[in-house]
């Protein structure tokens, strides 16, 4: 069997990263968990990445590039509501298919808040751009309009406050949303 490259050793760590992360959060991983995982020794991680906060914020911003990704390709040649109907459709599959980018999500929420709390506006700020990031995914598709922007984030919201609350499938709260939503709501576990 061929040995993994420092870049592909990377690529495992950070979606490794990515899952326990979503699962324990910042404070609650420990970067043995995340060493255990991909099959490497702690001093090797550290060899790869610098410290926990570097390797979480390769969690967060492939979570928030898969997310641009998944937006883009939806948006294809699309414009105005149909590009608004296929964002959303394409987003509440993509939370549906792996409930880790959602968790994840959340999770850099929890963690910046509880950085920027702390006087650590570091982490936030890498966040934010990476989040602004998606705002423009969006933002041009929709228009330029930052109100259609604004209400299409603000829904993204509601949604992953209802999927990471379990409400399942075909529930009441799904019913004014997109189709796809109504019916998919969260997978279940």
């Amino acid at each position: 069997m061929a040995r993994m490259s420092a870049e592909e050793r990377r690529e495992s760590v950070i979606r490794a990263a990515m899952h326990e992360f979503a699962r324990g959060g910042y404070y609650g991983t420990s970067t043995e968990t995340i060493a255990k995982r991909v099959g490497v020794s702690q001093p090797y991680l550290f060899r790869l990445f610098p410290n926990k906060q570097a390797i979480f914020l390769a969690a967060s911003e492939r979570c928030l590039r898969d997310t641009r990704e998944v937006f883009a390709a939806a948006v294809e040649g699309l414009s105005g509501e149909e590009a608004e109907r296929a964002m959303a459709n394409a987003y509440t599959r993509l939370i549906t298919e792996d409930p880790d980018k959602l968790q994840m999500q959340l999770q850099m929420y929890v963690t910046v808040a509880a950085a920027e709390a702390a006087g650590d506006h570091e982490l936030g700020e890498l966040v934010r751009q990476g989040w602004m990031e998606l705002w423009d995914t969006v933002h041009l598709p929709l228009g330029a309009d930052p109100r259609e922007t604004t209400t299409f984030m603000a829904y993204g919201m509601l949604i992953n406050t209802l999927a990471a609350m379990g409400f399942p499938p075909g529930h009441r709260v799904w019913e004014g949303f997109y189709p796809s939503a109504r019916t998919t709501g969260r997978l279940e576990r």
